[in-house]
């Protein structure tokens, strides 16, 4: 269990813990992992909002919402603004299923792919910037933990689109119901219990509709999904959050 919880951390930050966690793991150990994005979401959550109370002491509102997304890319190492770039070049890429792969796996980004990430980081400036006073810490810490419960929701059922495979392989083969079950244990209690149940409901029932929705298209397009996908899932969602669980909590407060 300790070790499945290691796995999750180092996979979704940069941050290293435990050296025993850089054995190379079994594939079925990096689909355990899974289990435990909510509760690192949680951990990343807590230090962004950590950030947001310090910076807000000493420095203006909109230079503490883009420390905060500084924060945020940083201990994450950009891999799901990363994911999300490849996506995008890769959704707008006139050509065939194999064309539209290799694009995703080159290492370079198109004018799509940076279009599509500098608008994604704008709008989660933004969101950060604008989500309400009385509310502000608590969907910071919320967000993360939404974000990394829809790509294990997205990898369940799901197949690689690559037809030799890819890093997320693993994921996308060893990935079993519990695994789910479990990240939505923690998801589902962390945010009902911290928003209402009617909001973290809500809340939740759209991360699905959007993550699976996203699984539908891309696999329509690309044949099924990559770890890229799973990153702009996660960005997507989050984007989404920021923007819907203001308006969200004011609708169940009446």
């Amino acid at each position: 269990m300790i070790r499945s919880s290691l796995l999750a951390w180092h996979f979704l930050t940069i941050i290293p813990l435990c050296k025993a966690s850089h054995v190379q793991p079994i594939p079925r150990e990096l689909a355990s992992s899974m289990q435990w994005y909510p509760v690192v979401g949680l951990i990343i959550g807590g230090i962004l909002g950590a950030g947001d109370v310090l910076f807000n002491m000493v420095l203006t509102p909109d230079m503490t919402a883009l420390l905060v997304l500084c924060v945020l890319v940083v201990l994450t190492g950009g891999l799901h603004q990363d994911g999300l770039a490849d996506t995008i070049d890769g959704l707008g890429k006139r050509g065939s299923l194999s064309e539209r792969l290799a694009v995703m796996k080159d290492g370079s980004i198109g004018a799509l792919g940076a279009t599509g990430l500098i608008l994604a980081l704008g709008l989660r400036f933004e969101g950060i910037l604008h989500l309400p006073a009385p509310d502000r810490i608590l969907l910071l810490l919320c967000m993360p933990v939404i974000g990394k419960w829809t790509m294990v929701v997205s990898t369940f059922g799901s197949s690689h689109g690559r037809p030799g495979g890819g890093l997320a392989s693993d994921f996308f083969n060893e990935i079993r119901l519990r695994d789910v079950l479990w990240a939505t244990v923690w998801a589902g209690v962390f945010l009902c219990a911290t928003l209402g149940w009617q909001a973290g409901g809500l809340l939740l029932g759209l991360g699905v509709v959007v993550a699976r929705g996203m699984v539908f298209m891309c696999s329509r397009v690309f044949g099924g999904i990559t770890g890229d996908v799973l990153g702009a899932i996660n960005e997507v969602t989050e984007i989404l959050f920021l923007i819907t669980a203001p308006m969200i909590l004011m609708l169940v407060a009446f």
